[in-house]
């Protein structure tokens, strides 16, 4: 096995192609706009889910399932063979390909009459996002000098809040005004758009010749695979990752009911003081909170990962341990007090620790391979941390949230409430794994 690692670990050829910094930033940009697209149309229909809930007549775990794991299946196993596709040919392309599909379904989820239709749906969303991120890392680690790789990987996932604070505000006030299909088409739609303008200005730093090379390396999953055996710091890093994946998608498609369960009268007065509906109000308010909020603390995990990474490799996983232990106090607190403006202002804190790991965890990922394997290497780190966090996280806490309400007699409100609470308590798991990886990524990294 080692020697297998040791001859796919020789580097291909390295991009030829020299971009200006004024291109570079362009870039960088639009690439973190489609992926903010991703996430408007993947957690869109979080606040859509007590509308969709009530007009289809469905449970918590339906919701769950709907919005985890239907999803999360495709989107998982169909990132590792897209990621081999990327090693070899135009990633740019696959990406703008990818963002047109997952574009139309979104669309299309607008059109769906039942459970099933909607599924089905959700999986065609998960089938075009599946293209997205493996190739964009690899994308990025090309564009940007090596000292720079978690922040700029750090700036990219600031989609990941920024795209959840537009599906929450759009959606939630597209549904109030006009209903939640609706909401679906004006969140796809503009993508095909974006999609075109990156099929025709991004650039694919590697050559033809350098593409060539890669595919004639036999770079494919099991060499890559073997190489990352090796690598314990990033099996630690990916199962804590995949935890913190667990609680943040788990809680997502919930956090809005819970709200809207549980404060019911406060809602209502506050969307009243600002002319909107209750779902458009909280919507808003949760996809301001924590998609500033969360943009800030993607952004601060990479540049302090970058800062003090300089000087000691492990605080690429030291942040993201500290902070998974000091959340779950303060999110606990903003789910029990009784005070919705209270809630939702410490969720804010709540969203910058919960962000931090992205920069560090995903630049990790990307320096302990070689240059031609990278984005099998995201593939990888992305299907394990999905399968966990995205598959069963949203149906775990639905199901919790199920058995509380119902078997345990809890009801709905405070049902969600402690599911809620429950979920957030796998931070510890993820703080051992994550300072774990202190003692074994100093001799892990390639540069």
């Amino acid at each position: 096995m080692s020697d297998i690692a040791d001859d796919a670990a020789r580097p291909a050829a390295p991009p030829v192609k020299v971009l200006s910094v004024a291109y570079r930033g362009y870039a960088l940009g639009l690439l973190l706009l489609i992926y903010v697209l991703n996430f408007v149309d993947r957690s869109v229909v979080n606040i859509l889910a007590e509308p969709i809930k009530n007009d289809l007549g469905l449970a918590d775990w339906h919701i769950g399932l709907m919005s985890g794991l239907a999803f999360a299946v495709f989107y998982t196993f169909l990132g590792l063979p897209i990621a081999q596709i990327a090693e070899r040919h135009n990633r740019p392309l696959i990406i703008s390909m990818s963002l047109a599909v997952w574009s139309a379904f979104t669309a299309f989820s607008g059109l769906a009459q039942n459970f099933t239709q909607l599924v089905l749906a959700r999986i065609g969303v998960g089938i075009g996002e599946a293209g997205c991120t493996p190739p964009a890392h690899s994308l990025i680690t090309d564009y940007v000098p090596k000292e720079r790789r978690a922040s700029a990987l750090a700036f990219y996932s600031m989609g990941i809040p920024l795209g959840s604070l537009l599906g929450m505000a759009v959606g939630g006030i597209v549904a109030d005004a006009y209903g939640w299909r609706v909401a679906f088409f004006v969140c796809g739609l503009p993508g095909l758009a974006v999609a075109l303008l990156a099929a025709l200005t991004l650039v694919e730093t590697r050559t033809k010749e350098a593409r060539t090379k890669a595919s004639l390396s036999l770079n494919d999953f099991k060499l890559t695979y073997a190489v990352l055996a090796t690598k314990r710091t990033f099996w630690l890093v990916a199962f804590a990752a995949s935890i913190k994946a667990f609680i943040g998608y788990g809680q997502g498609p919930f956090i809005a009911s819970y709200f809207l369960r549980n404060h019911t009268e406060q809602i209502g007065q506050l969307a009243a003081g600002f002319k909107l509906g209750a779902v458009g109000f909280t919507g808003t308010t949760l996809g301001l909170v924590g998609g500033i909020a969360g943009a800030a603390g993607a952004l601060l995990g990479g540049l302090i990962a970058d800062r003090f990474g300089a000087r000691d490799l492990r605080a690429y996983v030291s942040v993201p341990a500290i902070a998974a232990l000091v959340t779950i106090p303060i999110f606990v607190f903003a789910i029990t007090t009784d005070n919705a403006v209270v809630g939702f202002a410490v969720l804010g804190f709540n969203a910058i620790l919960g962000s931090l790991w992205y920069g560090p965890v995903y630049a990790t990922a990307q320096s302990i391979v070689p240059p031609h394997m990278r984005a099998t290497a995201a593939a990888i780190l992305l299907f394990i941390i999905n399968l966990i966090g995205l598959g069963l996280g949203p149906l775990a806490v639905g199901a919790l949230s199920d058995v509380l309400a119902k078997v345990w007699e809890f009801g709905s409100a405070e049902g969600v409430r402690w599911a809620l609470i429950i979920s957030i308590l796998p931070n510890v798991i993820a703080f051992w794994l994550f300072w774990r990886a202190r003692t074994t990524i100093r001799d892990e990294f390639v540069g």
